[in-house]
């Protein structure tokens, strides 16, 4: 929190006056109610003094910071602005000013102000990494990359600037550059949302076991964090641990039920396991929380087709290949469907069509996915 001002600066008041009416009693009952936590109180008597006094930018200042604290961030704001009318060239001010927009999720006005900031203190790493977040929360990855890449090698010990500037790296498809500076953010900082964040990442790369790595660090580190059993579960499940992820994967069920991933991978192990009737629950549900899904839709169609119900897997592939045409496995699962209902016209289509995808995939070379 900005340092508050020394009371001191009101001495010029009588003392001995009414406190509800003295400046300066005011303004240390202000300040001693914030410093220790009672914002109410601290807010009331800013206001009460500002009454009084309504251009101490002192007063207007820590009376923001402490509407900010509790989340009143168009109060703050209001606040923070008058007193800029006052000292336009306040730093800290305008710090504040663009971190109650940045905190209230109002980024192009946050970025108006770290970008107005950065003009006067190009060296203000704070700000940079500030700003940089904020282009990455709008997707502007590219502009966060720009901005922080050359910031990064004379403030690697920033761990702030180091983790926006990997996930923009990430979110911008340079997966390897941002899951290494992750990792680096997650060690440093014994960071368990920066390792599960380097692992997602690493899985996606399919670089599994390094990726299980990270994210058995995370759960270590923090095991109630959101979504961390989903991710470990999938790492389990690549590596071949297939009740260790399905242990993880009941486990992020039972913290968040309308968990995607965990249901649509929970109910692909259960079928490998031909535990029919669970799977098709968990891939059910899965389709209930994404509807558009064409993973839910092949493992529903796959449950179906082990089950007997060819129309309704041959219905539900001819959705998925759709919506994925270059899915290959759909369209071998749909060819050998097509055959066994003497579909031969429709099934040499698909023949082809496998025929064609698998050309094409051999000169790509292989590229697994951790996604059902």
């Amino acid at each position: 929190m900005r340092a508050v001002v020394c009371a001191a600066l009101f001495a010029c008041f009588a003392v001995g006056q009414d406190t509800t009416t003295n400046p300066e009693q005011l303004f240390r009952n202000a300040v001693d109610a914030q410093q220790r936590g009672d914002f109410a109180l601290a807010i009331k008597d800013y206001q009460r003094l500002l009454q009084l006094q309504p251009k101490s930018i002192e007063a207007l200042a820590n009376l923001g910071a402490a509407l900010s604290h509790e989340g009143r961030f168009d109060e703050a704001i209001t606040d923070y602005q008058t007193a800029l009318k006052l000292d336009a060239t306040n730093a800290a001010i305008r710090l504040n000013l663009g971190l109650a927009f940045y905190k209230k999720g109002d980024l192009t006005d946050a970025i108006n102000q770290f970008e107005s900031l950065r003009k006067t203190e190009p060296e203000n790493v704070r700000v940079s990494t500030l700003l940089g977040d904020c282009y990455l929360r709008l997707g502007q990855t590219e502009k966060t990359i720009a901005l922080l890449t050359p910031l990064e090698a004379a403030h690697s010990a920033d761990l702030d600037l180091t983790y926006v500037l990997g996930s923009a790296l990430i979110a911008n498809g340079r997966t390897r550059e941002g899951a290494t500076l992750m990792e680096r953010v997650a060690k440093q900082g014994n960071s368990a949302d920066a390792f599960m964040t380097a692992g997602k990442a690493l899985l996606k790369m399919d670089e599994y076991a390094r990726a299980r790595q990270d994210l058995e660090a995370a759960a270590a580190l923090n095991p109630n964090l959101l979504g961390i059993y989903t991710q470990l579960g999938i790492a389990r499940e690549v590596t071949g641990d297939t009740e260790g992820a399905e242990k993880d994967l009941r486990r992020a069920l039972d913290m968040n039920p309308k968990d995607f991933d965990a249901n649509i991978h929970l109910g692909g192990i259960l079928y490998d396991k031909r535990d029919l009737d669970s799977a098709k629950l968990y891939v059910r549900r899965a389709i209930d929380i994404n509807p558009q899904s064409p993973f839910a839709m092949y493992e529903l169609a796959l449950v179906e087709s082990s089950t007997g119900q060819v129309d309704a897997a041959v219905s539900d592939l001819e959705k998925v290949v759709q919506r994925d045409p270059d899915w290959l496995d759909a369209h071998v699962q749909l060819a050998a469907l097509y055959y066994k209902l003497h579909r031969q016209a429709d099934g040499l289509k698909e023949r082809q069509i496998v025929d064609r995808l698998t050309a094409e995939q051999q000169k790509k070379g292989p590229s697994p996915s951790t996604e059902r």
